[in-house]
């Protein structure tokens, strides 16, 4: 069994892997190969806030941005979108 986040944020059990990968502290999502997520994986605590989502609606109704790095042109269109700082 695998753990996801569903839309409402909450963890729940699945017999299907998580599509996506995410950073519960940055809130941020990304592809499982994200290169920079797997070069924090054996760095340090990165791990522990790692959480998975069965696709790319949910994480965004759970309050998760895309990555730069992995989702270059979702990042760019998600950012575009964002109000600008007075």
């Amino acid at each position: 069994m695998y753990t996801l986040l569903g839309p409402d944020g909450n963890p729940y059990r699945s017999a299907t892997p998580g599509a996506l990968g995410g950073h519960r502290r940055l809130r941020i999502y990304g592809r499982l190969d994200c290169p920079t997520a797997l070069r924090a994986l054996p760095r340090g605590p990165y791990a522990t806030h790692r959480v998975f989502f069965p696709d790319e609606s949910t994480a965004i109704a759970a309050g998760y941005r895309p990555c730069a790095a992995c989702l270059r042109s979702t990042y760019l269109a998600w950012k575009a979108t964002r109000p600008t700082p007075d």
